[in-house]
């Protein structure tokens, strides 16, 4: 399972639209708008009347907290001071939890007057969801998590029957709405594949209307083709964004939709386009300790991309994989022709068909040939696992035909040998 955090609009949309199955009497006012530095605001009013009429609230969307500490949050303002504020944060450098980025996204959605604050998540373990309550939500629940009842659920549970009222605390007169939202909302978690959901804090209104403030989310993203009635709609699908001051390359939001239809693992982060090392490391353990050992040898400066394929990929994705690593690799030969060198590398693998996976990554030589050798790729493999004899013989034969220059190791030369064997000429 591949858990991204989601932005919290998309979050909130899928509340908005899942929790009224299980919870009909469940009324989100559904405002919810995005701006960005390129949106016409007044526009924006015409086709969202609210705007105008609404106390507003607007805050970041971009996967960070802490918002009101960083005077990021505007509060019980109107048209004319969400402009403003617009004006005055949008497309502007601050630095988050010492990251640096450009505040590119603001959510904004009715201001809703409370006195009271809760708090609920939902996680699970290896047996339960565990579903964490509290009366008393907002900033603090951290250091109050002493006060928070947790409430464990085995996934073979019958929520219809299960008894949430008896475990949750005194909620008084609210009792009647906060156990059928959070019974709900533990539904919408499992049926929606979530990972992970928190909501800190939500309010209940006069009229016992249940409002989640702030939200915040992730997916099982390898869940991706299940719900194309839901978060993988044509016209707005949820989007998986980085990580604020992360702001994913072209390529790596590529891979990162791969590894959407996937239950394998496909992870890659560009982080030098210039440099001379590039890696197609396959499980995530052994891809720690390759690129230590390229670093502890001294050249860490000079590693482009840091990622993994695990978890028997098919032969098609990890093609596109491949391909996608050439691209980059050759995309700026060395003026003065300096090798780049591709590690191909792997520990012994349980599962993973190295004849398969080889399969993809021989058709992606075959589609760039041309460019492997216009930037004069030097290429070394080491992989053991099932399959391991056909795949390896497949890539000595590749470098034979297509006159590329292909090292091959079998599972008798140690993971990390291939480096300095590469870069340090054996020693």
């Amino acid at each position: 399972m591949a858990q991204k955090p989601i932005y919290e609009y998309d979050g909130k949309k899928l509340l908005a639209s899942q929790i009224p199955k299980y919870f009909p009497e469940f009324k989100f006012h559904n405002k919810l708008a995005v701006l960005t530095p390129e949106t016409d605001i007044d526009k924006l009013a015409e086709e969202l009347p609210w705007l105008k009429t609404d106390k507003l609230v607007a805050k970041p969307d971009q996967l960070f907290g802490k918002r009101g500490k960083a005077n990021l949050l505007l509060l019980d303002a109107n048209l004319d001071q969400l402009k403003a504020f617009a004006a005055e944060k949008l497309d502007k450098v601050f630095e988050i939890s010492g990251k640096k980025g450009k505040l590119t996204r603001l959510l904004v959605e009715p201001f809703v007057p409370h006195e009271k604050e809760y708090y609920v998540s939902i996680t699970s373990d290896r047996d339960y969801d565990i579903i964490h309550f509290s009366l008393e939500g907002g900033i603090f629940v951290e250091e109050n998590w002493d006060k928070v009842t947790h409430i464990k659920v085995p996934f073979t549970a019958d929520l219809a029957t299960f008894d949430f009222k008896g475990q949750l605390p005194d909620l008084g007169d609210f009792g009647d709405v906060v156990v059928p939202f959070v019974r709900a909302l533990l539904h919408v978690y499992q049926d929606q594949d979530f990972a992970f959901l928190e909501i800190n804090p939500f309010a209940i209104t006069a009229e016992k209307e249940i409002v989640p403030l702030d939200l915040k989310s992730r997916l099982d993203n390898t869940a991706y083709f299940l719900h194309n009635d839901t978060w993988n709609t044509p016209d707005a699908p949820v989007e998986f964004p980085g990580g604020f001051g992360m702001e994913l390359t072209e390529s790596e939001q590529f891979i990162d939709s791969l590894d959407a239809k996937t239950g394998a693992s496909l992870k890659f982060n560009l982080l030098n386009p210039d440099g001379h090392i590039w890696t197609l490391l396959s499980g995530g353990g052994a891809s720690v300790i390759f690129t230590d050992t390229i670093a502890d040898l001294g050249f860490g400066m000079e590693l482009s991309n840091y990622g993994e394929y695990s978890g028997n990929p098919s032969l098609e994705h990890t093609q596109l994989y491949a391909e996608t690593v050439i691209d980059l690799m050759t995309k700026n030969p060395d003026p003065a022709g300096k090798p780049k060198y591709l590690f191909i590398a792997g520990g012994i693998a349980n599962f993973t068909n190295v004849k398969a996976t080889f399969s993809g990554i021989v058709k992606a030589f075959r589609k760039k040939v041309d460019q492997l050798k216009k930037a004069n790729v030097k290429i070394y493999v080491r992989r053991g696992g099932p399959y391991e004899k056909e795949g390896l013989q497949m890539m000595k034969e590749i470098g034979t035909e297509l006159g590329l220059d292909i090292e091959v190791h079998d599972r008798y030369t140690p993971l990390t040998r291939i480096v300095p064997l590469a870069l340090k000429g054996g020693n």
